[in-house]
C-alpha cells in the first residue's frame, strides 16, 4: 500500500515501516505498529503493577521456568549468573 509522503510525514510512518490496518465503521484505521507495541507494553506495565510486580520480577520468573526446563528436560544444569 503507497501512502502520499505528506500523509506520512504528518503521522510518522516512514516508507518500509510496519503498520496494523484495521476496519472500523467510519473507514480504515492505519496505525504504526510501534504505536501497538508501546501500548501493549504500557498494558503489561499496569497488569504487573494490578498484581504487585514489576517487569524485574517478570524476567526473573522467565529465567527461573527456563532453568527448569533445562533441568527436567535436557538434564542441563544452567551456569550460575555472575
Amino acid at each position: 500500500m503507497t501512502l502520499p509522503v505528506a500523509v506520512r510525514e504528518q503521522v510518522g510512518i516512514k516508507r518500509g515501516d510496519i503498520v496494523s490496518v484495521s476496519v472500523t465503521s467510519a473507514g480504515v484505521l492505519i496505525t504504526p505498529q510501534r504505536v501497538i507495541a508501546n501500548e501493549l507494553l504500557d498494558k503489561i506495565g499496569e497488569s504487573l503493577s494490578e498484581q504487585g510486580l514489576t517487569l524485574e520480577d517478570l524476567i526473573e520468573s522467565g529465567r527461573s521456568e527456563r532453568e527448569e526446563l533445562l533441568r527436567e528436560m535436557y538434564g542441563i544444569e544452567p551456569r550460575e549468573s555472575a
